[in-house]
């Protein structure tokens, strides 16, 4: 678990508004492992290709995006914490 943390970049994006990357806040390992098991927390691993599929670290109950279609979070309501992990 530790193995997998070290290795996330995580970005958080506010529900409901339009941010650019240098505004999304950011958050480290500590911070999400806190946060793991929460009902609000959904993660949604963008890697593509090669960088998800060969990848030795997945995170429990992550949503796979593919093709970086992020329509998925459309099923989740607003409120909830969207975490991006692209590592």
């Amino acid at each position: 678990m530790k193995k997998i943390l070290l290795w996330l970049i995580a970005l958080v994006f506010c529900a409901g508004s339009v941010a650019f990357a240098g505004e999304v806040p950011r958050m480290d390992k500590d911070e999400l492992k806190s946060m793991l098991g929460s009902k609000d927390l959904v993660i949604l691993d963008v890697r593509q290709g090669r960088d998800w599929s060969t990848s030795e670290f997945k995170i429990k109950d992550a949503v796979r995006v593919e093709e970086g279609d992020l329509s998925v979070a459309k099923t989740y309501p607003k409120e909830n914490t969207f975490v991006l992990y692209c590592a």
